[in-house]
């Protein structure tokens, strides 16, 4: 099955997201963040099972801007 990641700069660390399933991993490095997302997905299958609204297409992904978000 195919997933979606996520992964932004943190201060110290990469973040990974798996939006799908809410779960989240990080790591030193873009691959070794992805490879503990994908162990952390793995695990959280495992033991949850599938979500049932979870279907096996593809997943859309956008991005867009909010004009007058405030930033910090």
């Amino acid at each position: 099955m195919q997933f979606t990641a996520v992964i932004r700069k943190g201060e110290k660390q990469f973040v990974a997201l798996c939006p799908e399933v809410d779960v989240v991993s990080q790591g030193s490095t873009i691959e070794k963040a992805l490879h503990n997302l994908q162990e952390a997905v793995d695990l959280y299958l495992e033991e949850m099972g599938f979500p049932e609204e979870f279907k096996e297409s593809e997943a859309i992904i956008k991005r867009f801007v909010v004009q007058h978000a405030k930033t910090a």
